[in-house]
């Protein structure tokens, strides 16, 4: 089953988005993402986990936080 992995991420031109981009791509099982610049929010779907994506955005430089949407909790262990 495919795991939705959504995180807040500094957007702040298109030289970051690039960037994101490339280093998502390069993650094993990912079967979707999507970068909505309106809200800093990267959204992947796949065999994947948040702590996966979130260490991969950290390695290019970039903060990336777990996405709480209203009434949506997200714990970490």
């Amino acid at each position: 089953m495919a795991n939705v992995v959504e995180l807040k991420v500094g957007l702040h031109c298109d030289e970051c988005i690039k960037k994101i981009l490339k280093a998502i791509k390069k993650i094993p099982d990912i079967e979707t993402y999507d970068i909505d610049t309106q809200l800093n929010k990267v959204t992947v779907t796949g065999n994947v986990s948040s702590e996966e994506v979130t260490r991969v955005i950290h390695k290019i430089g970039k903060t990336a936080t777990a996405w709480e949407a209203e009434g949506d909790e997200i714990t970490s262990k």
